[in-house]
């Protein structure tokens, strides 16, 4: 079901900026590849981030199994870490060979492992050096190379840092950019502090919209709905990107996504989704997958209704268990559905 070789070709650039109407951020340890199969199952439109891999591990470390994929998860962008321009360019070309539809430079995550590394959204201090990775990584590849930022970091006033590094990044050959609508605080903050304590700053994003109109651009961080999502979109900006609520309540986020975001199709129903998701998992615990690394991102798909209280204790307390295999799955399923799958 699943295609190994990565084979498929990259979606031109206009399907890729209609699919960035709605993303889902790349979130550490979560959207590997399996979430991102159940992710594609509740929403055929939205564009589906890889969670961060560092240019290093790529070139230096010759991990490239962390570009696996399935053909399936398409449009799906790669998002890469790094900050020296030959190193991420080449990560890029290997990103770009593997069939990923956008290369993405990550300038945002402000954890110490990132900032030790000087990239992240330490890179906000280096607009010129930020421009300069994204010439040479456009040059080797022919897929889009985007951005995702902050507006600004620690003492910095976005204000005045922000329209500077778009400028940078746009003379460069970058069109499209993910604002996450908050600073980052690099020494003081934990990095799940970054994402909630630093205030958010919506109008300065919409400014940057105004301000720099052949920017593609999508805002990140704070919004948790569709509801929140769609005003933003109304007044102008090109996408919003959701993270931790796409994933704690993909459902919510997702399966309503083809329809009120995109105008096609119809919201998508989670239980046949799961339906669709055992075939996926033999196939992968086949290729020696374990049960719970696929069903721990299933966790949240019932959130809110009823039984999903069970349906989570189900795949919680089972799936990590020696044997287990679909059939747990379906048992949970019961708890919601009260028949089997």
């Amino acid at each position: 079901m699943t295609d190994q070789t990565n084979a498929s070709s990259p979606l031109p650039a206009s399907a890729i900026r209609h699919a960035a109407r709605l993303s889902v951020a790349p979130m550490m340890d979560w959207t590997d590849r399996h979430c991102r199969y159940l992710h594609r199952l509740l929403s055929k439109e939205a564009l589906l981030y890889t969670e961060m891999v560092t240019a290093p591990a790529l070139v230096r470390g010759g991990a490239l199994h962390l570009l696996d994929h399935s053909a399936q998860e398409h449009p799906v962008a790669l998002q890469l870490g790094g900050s020296d321009p030959v190193e991420l360019a080449e990560a890029a070309r290997l990103g770009a060979e593997a069939g990923y539809d956008e290369i993405n430079l990550n300038c945002g995550c402000p954890s110490d492992r990132v900032q030790s590394g000087a990239f992240g959204a330490v890179l906000m201090k280096s607009p010129d050096l930020v421009a300069e990775c994204v010439a040479v990584m456009r040059a080797k590849v022919d897929v889009e190379v985007t951005v995702k930022c902050r507006i600004g970091v620690d003492d910095q006033d976005p204000q005045d840092v922000l329209p500077v590094f778009l400028e940078r990044i746009l003379a460069a050959g970058c069109e499209r950019v993910t604002i996450h609508a908050r600073k980052a605080w690099l020494k003081g903050l934990s990095p799940k502090e970054n994402r909630d304590i630093p205030p958010l700053d919506y109008d300065l994003v919409h400014q940057m919209k105004g301000d720099f109109p052949q920017l593609h651009i999508s805002l990140n961080g704070g919004v948790a709905t569709l509801d929140e999502a769609l005003p933003h979109l109304e007044r102008g900006l090109d996408g919003i990107m959701i993270g931790r609520a796409a994933y704690h309540q993909p459902s919510d986020i997702l399966s309503q996504a083809d329809l009120l975001i995109y105008g096609t199709g119809q919201a998508s129903d989670p239980v046949a989704v799961v339906g669709q998701m055992l075939e996926y998992i033999d196939n992968q615990m086949a290729e020696g997958a374990r049960l719970h690394q696929i069903t721990r991102h299933m966790l949240g798909l019932f959130a809110g209704r009823p039984g999903a209280r069970n349906w989570r204790r189900v795949l919680s307390e089972g799936a990590s268990r020696p044997g287990a295999d679909t059939r747990l799955v379906e048992t949970a399923l019961e708890q919601v559905t009260g028949i089997a799958a």
